[in-house]
């Protein structure tokens, strides 16, 4: 049995839950939890938001923690090694996506908290081929939140050839926004935050950006016409998109990893005449996100993060929920 904390219906608190896992499959490993990060996305599917919610359901997709079970087809994991788990649990492993290396675009993926149960656990279990290997030089106890926030900003550094040289622009300083800052600052790129809290602005610019914006100001905002190569949005909630598309230089690109639920309002003119793009991207692949804590050790990258217990997980999630946690929550086992 695996003993969990699971909300019981949409917006619940969690409470102590327990399920058998069945027999471990010979593709699969059981990971012992020694910390697991919370995420907006794991708020989206404890009320729902999505629409895909099963309950009981237990939330939790950045997971760290040692392997104390391999299946028998498992060869380049052991038990003991120390791992992170994801927003995949699982990959169809056949399909020209996964053969092509972008297993984070299989249609036929599994999410860990989707029709499974994720990481507010004793354990939690995944296909092997989506769990990765902590390097050393890797905090632990923050590296959750890179394997789905961290991820998430990372990806499209690689998937675009960002340049070191590059002029970038982040709308959002919370979760994934002050790691997107802390990537692109080691990365070379010139960082400009766009944030609409003032209580952020010095704490941003400590962090490694060159400018700190105020995102509610349409002046300050409009004085960045033309400066930047890409502008990544973290946010969900619907903006003016055309005054951050008019900030791009010709070819530049307006990249979306918050997932906003309202329809984008974008004027075509504004993309033609300096032919610019938008685009998204999901969380990375295995592969990249080997790529990322690789990179994360080598610079010294940490998440900022605060921790509570697994037991006071409701206390924490109301802490999400507020708002004022800087900048993302982690639980410790």
């Amino acid at each position: 049995m695996i003993n969990a904390y699971a909300a019981l219906e949409p917006g619940g608190k969690l409470e102590p839950f327990s399920y058998d896992p069945g027999e471990l499959g010979a593709g699969e490993v059981e990971i012992e939890v020694e910390h697991c990060g919370i995420c907006h996305s794991d708020l989206s599917m404890l009320d729902n938001a999505w629409g895909m919610s099963q309950y009981p359901l237990v939330a939790g997709h950045e997971v760290i923690g040692t392997i104390c079970q391999a299946g028998a087809d498992v060869t380049h994991l052991q038990v003991g090694d120390r791992v992170g788990l994801g927003w995949h649990a699982g990959y169809c492993l056949t399909c020209p996506t996964c053969l092509s290396g972008d297993h984070n675009m299989c249609a036929d993926s599994s999410s860990t908290i989707v029709g499974r149960h994720g990481g507010f656990a004793k354990q939690v279990r995944a296909q092997a081929v989506s769990v990765v290997k902590l390097p050393a030089g890797v905090d632990a106890r923050s590296a959750g939140p890179l394997f789905c926030g961290g991820i998430t900003v990372f990806n499209p550094l690689v998937q675009y050839d960002i340049s070191p040289n590059a002029r970038v622009g982040v709308i959002g300083i919370g979760g994934l926004g002050h790691m997107a800052v802390l990537f692109l600052k080691a990365w070379g790129c010139e960082v400009t935050a766009f944030t609409s809290s003032d209580s952020k602005r010095d704490e941003v610019l400590a962090m490694g950006a060159h400018h700190a914006i105020n995102s509610r100001d349409p002046k300050a905002v409009a004085a960045a016409a033309g400066s930047l190569d890409l502008v990544i949005s973290t946010v969900n909630v619907k903006l003016d998109w055309n005054v951050y598309l008019s900030t791009l230089r010709p070819r530049g690109r307006l990249h979306f990893v918050g997932a906003t639920l309202e329809p984008l309002d974008i004027g075509a003119f504004g993309l033609i005449g300096g032919q610019k793009s938008v685009s998204g991207s999901p969380v990375g692949s295995p592969v990249v996100i080997a790529q990322m804590l690789e990179f994360a050790a080598r610079h010294g990258i940490r998440p900022v993060i605060e921790s509570f217990p697994l037991a006071e997980v409701n206390e924490a999630l109301d802490r999400l929920r507020s708002g004022e946690a800087r900048y993302r929550i982690v639980l410790d086992r």
